[in-house]
């Protein structure tokens, strides 16, 4: 638990923590929520804060925006560290908050990581976020559905905070290069292209992309009162010898779409070559793990159902243990997807069935299939005539679903490959008994 510091501009703190934004307007990146007339800048402008949760990834500004918060509401600001701090610990901040509360002023508390937080100690905060003694800003790079308790999250708003991108990090990065409060008092000499570099790298970390902007001048070639950054420092500081992608990324998508397209034409070798390109210049893992997971359902669907289990299990590996270990989960996943059968039935299944729900968005649902939640709806027909499919001992009715205008469509045209021909086979079963049952009801 710590007040905030007078002594934020130290220069033996971290260039990350001295560029700290000091104003909304300095704050880079998150404009879903923190762009001019957005809801979160809003409730900051306003000063009518409520308890909320930032979720992201790590280096994204979810202390930077508490920070903010902190600098421009009207209220005592207590950072609190769920590493660091026990149930004592919150009692004690709790007691200080209820005399505060008692003298007309409002108590932030910040609690930084606070899926660290056991349920008691996550249960302690109930009663005075209930109450209104505080107003609780948490931070999690975990998901807070499933690591903070039911009730306490319901008295928050939750706030998504995304990766930054790249032309955030490089304004970012381009700031520290000005601003007297990062080497604005010093004459550095970087190439554009090494910016962008150090922002790829980062991989929408803020905190790692200064960091290595901060190590590549400290370590830069100083002639006189020049400081030149190079290649080579710029190689040696973040242990990579091809340094990602060029400066526009179009490699980047280069790569990736050498290796789905390796796996699409079934070709494990390709496709093992061009991940450890990526891996190597220091892509993220989580990022290919991705692509994989929508190549699995987007290239194989149904022709095999365990593709999309195998991606999700690659994904979780790389999320558990991270690289370099991770390296030969994706191998396996990147493996198992050249080799198995192939369909992109899914793929153009939902594509199909999009373009005609953009066309007709107007269409109503059959009253069948509506649900009638109240004596109106039963009034007016909803799910009146609705047929329980298990009811019946085919599991099967002759219901419609679909809107009138669209009866008879097909979207889903499964393909004789692998796994996907048993579905071919169980789909005609299914057409054939509404064929024969098309008159009964």
């Amino acid at each position: 638990m710590e007040q905030q510091t007078l002594f934020e501009n130290d220069e033996s703190l971290p260039l990350a923590a001295r560029l700290r934004p000091q104003t909304l307007e300095e704050y880079v990146g998150q404009s879903h929520i923190m762009g001019e007339g957005r809801v979160l800048r809003r409730l900051i402008e306003n000063d009518r804060i409520s308890s909320m949760i930032f979720w992201g990834p790590p280096g994204v500004g979810k202390t930077t925006l508490a920070r903010l918060i902190a600098r421009c509401t009207r209220a005592e600001f207590i950072d609190f560290s769920a590493v660091t701090s026990g149930i004592k610990e919150i009692r004690s901040v709790m007691r200080q908050a209820e005399e505060n509360r008692r003298y007309g002023e409002k108590t932030i508390v910040f609690v930084d990581e606070i899926h660290r937080f056991n349920k008691a100690q996550q249960d302690a905060f109930l009663p005075f976020v209930e109450k209104g003694s505080i107003i609780l800003i948490g931070a999690t790079t975990e998901n807070p559905s499933f690591e903070i308790n039911g009730a306490l999250l319901s008295r928050c708003k939750v706030f998504v905070l995304k990766a930054l991108g790249t032309n955030d990090l490089v304004t970012l990065l381009n700031r520290a290069l000005t601003d007297k409060r990062g080497f604005g008092d010093k004459k550095i000499n970087i190439e554009p292209d090494m910016i962008e570099a150090i922002a790829n790298f980062a991989n929408g970390d803020a905190r790692s992309a200064l960091a290595t902007l901060e190590m590549v001048v400290l370590n830069g070639e100083q002639e006189g009162d020049t400081i030149t950054v190079t290649k080579d420092t710029l190689e040696q500081c973040t242990s990579k010898k091809s340094l990602l992608y060029d400066k526009n990324g179009e490699e980047h998508y280069n790569l990736i779409s050498a290796l789905h397209k390796s796996m699409r034409n079934s070709d494990p070798d390709a496709a093992v070559y061009w991940l450890a390109r990526m891996l190597e210049a220091g892509e993220d893992p989580l990022y290919i793990a991705r692509r994989v997971t929508r190549f699995a359902s987007e290239d194989i669907g149904l022709a095999d159902p365990r593709a999309l289990e195998i991606a999700v299990a690659a994904y979780q590996a790389c999320h558990f243990i991270g690289m370099p270990e991770c390296s030969v989960h994706l191998t396996e996943a990147v493996v198992y997807m050249s080799l198995v059968p192939k369909s992109n039935a899914l793929y153009t299944a939902y594509e199909t069935a999009k373009k005609d729900a953009l066309t007709m968005l107007s269409e109503p649902v059959p009253e069948v299939i509506r649900n009638a939640v109240t004596d109106l709806m039963k009034d007016l027909g909803y799910g009146k005539g609705y047929q329980y499919a298990h009811d019946t001992e085919e599991k099967l009715t002759n219901m419609q679903c679909l809107p009138e205008s669209l009866i008879g469509k097909e979207y889903y045209r499964p393909t004789g490959q692998g796994h996907e021909a048993k579905f071919a086979t169980r789909l005609e079963q299914i057409k054939e008994w509404k064929k024969q049952h098309k008159s009964k009801k």
